[in-house]
């Protein structure tokens, strides 16, 4: 079974930041583009950010500006920068490995998703 290994949830106030690593095993990380999806009390899962092979990335227009999607190879982890957190951004964050869009990188879709992380949660008080 593949295992996405993710860390760096935590609680933090508006305004601060967290950072969230995923490594997947070395043969996951070379043959898919990577992803970050969360989902909030309440709410579905919605896409956050993906960064392809070539580590181009697309975001959310929610996190446009906030947060960065970014890789080190050497270490098969894909990290999410996340600063000026918002309230609303607190939900479980998962990262997965996608089938990659041929097209370039578009925002995460749960059917590009071959596999999952176990999810790190995230949450901002106000």
């Amino acid at each position: 079974q593949v295992q996405l290994e993710e860390s760096g949830g935590g609680s933090v106030q508006a305004g601060g930041s967290l950072r969230l690593s995923c490594t997947a095993p070395g043969y996951v990380y070379k043959s898919f583009c990577m992803g970050w999806f969360r989902q909030g009390p309440g709410t579905e899962r919605e896409g956050v950010a993906t960064i392809n092979k070539g580590g181009h990335t697309y975001y959310a227009d929610f996190v446009k500006g906030r947060f960065s999607i970014s890789k080190d190879d050497a270490k098969n982890t894909v990290y999410l920068e996340m600063n000026t957190l918002k309230p609303e951004d607190t939900a479980e964050y998962r990262c997965a490995a996608l089938y990659c869009d041929t097209r370039g990188p578009t925002l995460p879709t749960i059917p590009s998703v071959a596999y999952w992380g176990q999810g790190t949660q995230v949450t901002v008080s106000s």
